[in-house]
This record gives C-alpha cells, sequence and structure tokens, in this order.
C-alpha cells in the first residue's frame, strides 16, 4: 500500500504542474464535460487519501484507525486548499470555491472508506488469532469459529 500511496502522490503532484504550466495536453478530454473537474477533484483526492491514510495505518499498526484517517484527511485539505488559493496566480488556471468543496469531499469519502477497510481487516484477524465469538459492529456480523482439537 506503500508504494500505490507514493505513486500515486507523484501522480497528483505531476498532473498540478502540468496544469500550472497549462500543457495538461491530450487528457483534458477526460473531464471535458458538464462539472467534470469537479468529479476530477473528488475521485483523485478521495483515491489521494484513501491510499495515503490505508499507507499510515498499515505503517503504524494502530487498532485506532480514526485518528490517523482525521489527521491525514486534515493534513491533505491543507495542501488541496493551499493549491487551489495558489491558482490565482497562474494565467492557466482558476481556483474555484466548488473544486475545493468536491476535493474536500473527496477526501472525507476517502478516509471514511480507510477506516472501513482497516476496520473489516482488524475483526478478520482477530477472529482468525483468537477463534471465538466476535461482534463485528462496523460490519454488522458476529461469527463464532469452531476450535479443532487434536486427539
Amino acid at each position: 500500500m506503500k508504494l500505490t500511496a507514493i505513486l500515486f502522490t507523484l501522480f497528483i503532484i505531476t498532473v498540478i504542474v502540468l496544469a500550472d504550466r497549462g500543457q495538461l495536453g491530450g487528457i483534458s478530454f477526460l473531464y471535458d464535460f458538464s462539472n467534470g473537474d469537479k468529479l476530477g477533484h473528488f475521485i483523485l483526492y478521495g483515491l489521494l487519501n484513501f491510499f495515503l491514510t490505508r499507507a499510515f495505518i498499515s505503517s503504524l499498526h494502530t487498532q485506532r484507525p480514526k485518528p490517523v484517517a482525521l489527521s491525514t484527511g486534515l493534513i491533505l485539505i491543507l495542501f488541496i486548499a493551499a493549491e487551489e488559493w495558489s491558482q490565482q496566480f497562474f494565467a492557466t488556471r482558476t481556483m474555484e470555491w466548488f473544486d475545493l468543496f468536491a476535493s474536500i469531499f473527496g477526501v472525507l469519502i476517502g478516509g471514511w472508506l480507510a477506516v472501513k477497510k482497516s476496520r473489516a481487516r482488524y475483526y478478520l484477524a482477530l477472529l482468525f488469532i483468537y477463534g471465538t465469538k466476535i461482534k463485528c459492529p462496523s460490519l454488522s456480523f458476529s461469527t463464532e469459529s469452531r476450535s479443532h482439537h487434536m486427539g
């Protein structure tokens, strides 16, 4: 997950630099429809936060993913806001509040999905390790594993 987070971060930085220089070229067709740029902000920053949050959660080996997701999301939102604000200084860019809102919404959804995925893995690991009845509120199930005795 760390490699994915690093590569996707580099991809986002590349897109920002190319956009600042007015050199996006052929990929502009991807968002060349009504509110396509907003959808792009939502998807790209949602994925970025998902990958970063998952990487930090797995690196920190934490059982409490929410604080990690909150910290990662807030730091990412600060960078996104600074980048959106900086667009006013480039002739090829336009600062838009709705772009910022779409980006923030993507960050929130990406963080939420990262927490949900990490909690699911946590409960499945408990089930595997302890082999006992485990209630899993985030997945809405409970299960009891059978222990196998040798003898």
